[in-house]
């Protein structure tokens, strides 16, 4: 039963939360970075997602290092989806560290100290080392256990063997613990790593995949290694800059790792990291990895951030950073001036700026049957279409917000498919920022602190409009 129950438990950890972006699997692009239609939760946007391809096919090269990009556009018209595409096609290996521009004044330090932290956590090093290792197909495992319990340890032979040789070795307690945890038995193909101790399986040997009827789907065949037993391997970590900047911090760095509180961090500290990462580069023991820091709402940030950005990207060990706003000509925070975009002159001359379009009808209505998937509701294509229509009418964040919500009404009047009287239904219940501002207008007189004056009346007219 206890196994049952342990079962049940890590079938329910794989559920994952539908978020806005969770159907973003790359950025659509073939092999000679020419955009799809629609392909990997990716709709329109062509000429921005071939730009961003053309970055990112730079990126991987490891041809730029400190260079900026700008994602610009009207709200909802897929910055933050592009940003989630280039982050899922760099994979594992290339760090992508996310901020947004509000998250640097809620923060328990310094402004700069936060974008310092960010801009390492976007800046990877891959360290390598040569490992001496034992890998070989268990033959035969003995473990003598005392007959009286306590009287003595546990002793024990393993019997390795290769294509060309075969060896025994002794086992001591810990080496036995190490493989029961690991569930050996003869058959296995397992690495030891000479210097700990630990044991890794690599899975089942090709000549024994007959020993059982039937095998779970996790089993791994693999060939019998060849060669000698004893190998030395070349092993590479990939760490950032700012996992190493925590350890060495202070003396529960590697904590502080886990529970976030980093704090600030002193400049000494990271001067001492980056003469020891040259050092092993030029040793070739290690290789930088430029990254990318993705700062959403950009405009967020004041006169001070944008001069330490300007600064930042100076520097060799620079990331690639990618902000994104929606905003216009608006005034730069913390000063008087006006700027495109609310960001100084001297940093738009840095960035490669690339712009969103508004989504076409066509467009809306393929996102909503992606999102109808994604969500895992039925909807019949009447429905589809009213949505499609809102959306348009409205905005796509709207109708997208409204699918859920027409699914419970679907449950609720016992309905196995969405269809046009559910969406009619929530359409009544939720307001969009039209219908909003309209009723806003209509009632303000009944509203406490309503200060509504004749250019505020010609703003929600245009709004409206």
């Amino acid at each position: 039963m206890a196994e049952l129950k342990l079962s049940e438990t890590r079938d329910l950890t794989r559920i994952e939360r539908i978020g806005a972006h969770s159907h973003i699997r790359g950025l659509g692009l073939d092999s000679s970075l020419e955009p799809r239609a629609v392909s990997e939760g990716m709709v329109g946007q062509t000429a921005a997602r071939k730009a961003a391809g053309v970055i990112l096919q730079m990126i991987k090269d490891g041809k730029i290092a400190g260079r900026a990009v700008l994602l610009a556009g009207q709200p909802g018209t897929g910055k933050t989806a592009i940003a989630m595409g280039m982050a899922k096609s760099l994979g594992l290996e290339t760090p992508f560290a996310m901020l947004a521009g509000s998250e640097l004044f809620s923060l328990e330090m310094s402004k700069t100290e936060a974008l310092m932290q960010a801009f390492r956590k976007a800046i990877g090093v891959r360290i390598k080392e040569e490992a001496e290792v034992i890998e070989g197909e268990v033959v035969e495992v003995q473990i003598d256990r005392p007959a009286v319990a306590g009287a003595a340890s546990k002793t024990g032979k393993l019997t390795l063997k290769t294509t060309e040789m075969e060896t025994v070795y002794d086992l001591g307690a810990k080496m036995i613990e190490a493989l029961g945890k690991e569930k050996v038995q003869s058959g296995d193909v397992i690495a030891i790593d000479k210097a700990s101790g630990k044991i890794t399986k690599l899975g089942r040997s090709f000549s024994r995949s007959r020993d059982y009827d039937a095998m779970g789907p996790q089993t791994k065949f693999v060939q019998c290694p060849d060669g000698e037993l004893q190998k030395r391997k070349e092993v590479v970590h990939c760490v950032t800059l700012h996992e190493i900047d925590v350890i060495n911090s202070r003396t529960q760095g590697f904590l502080a790792l886990f529970t976030g509180d980093t704090g600030e961090i002193r400049a000494e500290v990271r001067e001492q990291i980056d003469t020891k990462v040259a050092e092993w580069r030029e040793e070739g023991k290690a290789e930088m990895v430029p990254g990318v820091l993705f700062i959403d709402e950009v405009h967020m940030l004041d006169i001070e951030c944008f001069s330490f950005l300007n600064r930042a990207l100076e520097n060799e060990m620079a990331p690639i950073l990618v902000v994104a706003t929606n905003r216009g000509i608006t005034t730069i925070r913390g000063t008087n001036y006006k700027s495109p975009h609310g960001i100084p002159i001297d940093l738009l001359d840095r960035l490669l700026i690339i712009t969103t379009q508004p989504y076409t009808e066509d467009e809306i209505r393929k996102i909503i049957d992606i999102r109808c998937q994604e969500e895992d509701v039925e909807m019949s294509e009447e429905a589809k279409l009213l949505l499609t229509k809102i959306g348009v009418d409205t905005s796509l964040r709207y109708a997208i917000h409204l699918i859920t919500a027409a699914a419970l009404a679907c449950q609720k009047r016992k309905g196995k498919i969405v269809e046009v009287e559910d969406i009619t239904r929530v359409y009544t219940l939720f307001l969009d920022v039209k219908r909003s501002t309209q009723y806003l207008m209509e009632y303000q007189s009944q509203y406490m602190f309503s200060e509504f004056g004749n250019a505020e009346e010609d703003e929600a007219n245009v709004m409206i409009s």
